[in-house]
């Protein structure tokens, strides 16, 4: 009988969570090589291929798909055995402020397998812009909050990581002429980094969409309305990015900051806090 690598599978998971087999192993500490070695080894296991090509990027195929939800079942029930045995009782109540692209692009497997964790914690968590999260006026009704923040040396806000701003959609329509963007609204860092370079580059534009919301951008995206602007780490599988193009000019980095507002130290926010940082820095 065989026995699956749980290693493996947890490659595989994140692999489809990160969206790309570099971004994978720097969150699970590997170099690109290992990681496609230990998908390779699964494939080998299972006998048959995992993924397939899709643009520039390597998508699930069909037995991929059909092995994704039963991975991450197998990795609940470790990580509960794990816990069970390992870690010390969790309770509390935790309120999570995030980014709405964060909200929908990352933090939905790392939100389920920290519940599943500690199933005593209660989560409630609402996405804001990353200006109203960092707003001092707002901190009390957050413990913790994820956050965007351009001061890359902020001492206030201090950064645990940095990504990749990139521009994402169908860039083979922007052109010098006039660049439409589809972007969040008024008070949106990615929407004032895209105007601010364009504007710098010389390059005319206009705002033909405007929407909080990831999956409404995603949607404006993908029926070709505009481009926009996102953190690289989370734009949606089905939509391509780059750094910059011919016409599109660089972006630079964004800062990302994890911030406890508790007046004191709360298990449940530490262990939260503990837990995005680990997976995502």
């Amino acid at each position: 009988m065989k026995n699956l690598s749980i290693d493996g599978l947890r490659t595989l998971v994140t692999v489809v969570d990160v969206g790309g087999f570099a971004k994978a192993g720097e969150l699970l500490g590997l170099s690109q090589p290992a990681v496609s070695l230990q998908i390779k080894r699964l494939e080998d296991m299972l006998n048959c291929k995992l993924f397939k090509k899709q643009g520039q990027r390597q998508v699930l195929n069909q037995y991929g798909e059909l092995l994704l939800p039963l991975a991450k079942q197998m990795l609940q029930h470790n990580d509960a055995i794990i816990q069970q045995f390992t870690s010390e009782s969790v309770t509390g109540k935790v309120r999570l402020g995030i980014p709405s692209e964060f909200a929908a692009r990352i933090l939905p497997s790392i939100i389920g397998d920290f519940v599943s964790l500690y199933p005593d914690v209660s989560l409630e968590v609402k996405s804001r812009l990353s200006k109203h999260l960092l707003s001092s006026s707002r901190q009390d009704q957050f413990d913790l909050v994820l956050a965007l923040n351009e001061q890359l040396d902020s001492g206030q806000h201090p950064i645990f990581m940095q990504d990749q701003l990139v521009w994402v959609g169908d860039l083979s329509k922007a052109n010098e002429g006039m660049v439409t963007l589809v972007t969040a609204p008024e008070g949106c860092i990615y929407r004032r980094r895209a105007i601010e370079a364009l504007q710098q580059a010389g390059i005319k534009h206009r705002i033909i969409y405007s929407n909080a919301d990831l999956t409404g951008l995603t949607a404006a995206l993908k029926e070709g309305l505009g481009i926009t602007v996102l953190a690289k780490s989370t734009v949606p599988n089905e939509l391509n990015y780059q750094s910059h193009t011919a016409i599109l000019p660089e972006l630079g980095q964004i800062g990302i900051c994890l911030i406890k507002n508790s007046g004191e130290s709360v298990n449940a926010v530490d262990k939260l806090a503990e837990f995005i940082a680990l997976r995502l820095g």
